[in-house]
């Protein structure tokens, strides 16, 4: 009888690594300009080998899409279950691999399915953090849930896509795992600001606008 026959080390060892330099030039050149000529050379293998670990260009971006994705996800999901704060997943996306990273901000500006695939994952994350922890404002399956959560997954992923306006103003590389911190800290800051603004006096009636109260029952003569 056939048995499949197991991969070797080393062949592990290769296939990582072309993922990796694939995921580096898929992130510079985008899918329609990363060729296979150019993975293989900047991964120094050749473009048989390539073929014989992913058996096209289209095959090996779906590697990098579940690698890139899978990293994320993970992370996010462990800070969940360490019960940080809001933050959390933005952390959690920052320390992902700086390859991975790149190559998740091209393909949200290039919208392909890894970005479709990215984003709804986050958005049930968010969806999971809202009801957890304000269960009576976010009732799991409320439409006011999946809006919120939608919105926040937007903002949170907006880093990505303008990570080069980011870099512009704040003077550093934001991809860089160096950096986390600072972009941490600016959206925590942001979610602070906002939320003791609309909970003051000049905030307080936009919070109401947003939030408004169920009608009261009509007088007796009215009904």
């Amino acid at each position: 009888m056939d048995t499949e026959r197991p991969i070797p080390n080393e062949d592990l060892t290769g296939r990582a690594r072309i993922r990796d330099a694939a995921l580096e030039v898929f992130a510079e050149r985008g899918a329609k300009g990363a060729t296979v000529q150019l993975i293989a050379a900047a991964a120094g293998v050749s473009t048989g080998l390539i073929r014989h670990h992913f058996g096209s260009k289209e095959g090996l971006r779906r590697a990098c899409d579940e690698h890139a994705i899978g990293v994320l996800l993970d992370q996010a999901r462990r800070a969940m279950e360490e019960d940080t704060a809001a933050s959390g997943f933005v952390d959690s996306m920052y320390r992902a691999s700086g390859a991975g990273l790149r190559y998740l901000a091209r393909a949200l500006v290039e919208g392909s399915p890894a970005a479709t695939d990215l984003f709804d994952a986050g958005a049930v994350l968010a969806e999971r953090f809202l009801t957890e922890h304000d269960p009576v404002r976010y009732p799991p399956g409320a439409d006011t849930t999946r809006d919120t959560a939608t919105a926040m997954g937007a903002v949170q992923l907006s880093t990505l896509v303008l990570h080069t306006h980011l870099d512009r103003r704040m003077g550093v590389d934001t991809l860089d795992v160096a950096h986390t911190p600072r972009v941490v800290a600016a959206m925590a800051g942001v979610h602070t600001v906002m939320a003791e603004f609309l909970a003051g006096e000049r905030g307080r009636p936009i919070a109401d606008s947003l939030n408004p109260r169920p009608p009261s029952a009509p007088p007796e003569e009215e009904r």
